[in-house]
């Protein structure tokens, strides 16, 4: 499930090849001309080993939808309250504007 699924399986390349292709007729001058041996060939480099695909027990799977639920139900309690409260102060809003319209428009009645 979290294992990648690019590039699909039958087109990855094997871990003993390369997607580069080796430059052939490449020489490069020696930088100095001092007589030196050649190095020791190292060691070559291994492959680390492939990690093991994530398994869910029934247990697992129960725990992870029941924290699923509650997430959801945490965010859409705080979404909900944020409207609410949204919704509270517009009309807060509306009512204290039509009473300072009120306010102010009595004097040119009279």
């Amino acid at each position: 499930m979290f294992t990648p699924k690019i590039p699909p399986p039958d087109t990855a390349p094997t871990p003993g090849t390369s997607l580069v292709p080796p430059l052939t007729g490449l020489v490069h001058p020696p930088a100095c001309t001092c007589r030196h041996t050649p190095a020791a060939p190292t060691a070559p480099v291994t492959a680390a080993p492939a990690r093991p695909a994530v398994q869910f027990t029934p247990g697992s799977l129960l725990v992870a939808a029941a924290g699923g639920t509650a997430v959801v139900l945490v965010v859409g309690t705080v979404l909900v309250s944020m409207l609410l409260a949204t919704a509270i102060t517009a009309a807060s809003v509306a009512v204290c504007a039509v009473v300072l319209r009120s306010l102010l428009n009595r004097p040119n009645n009279r």
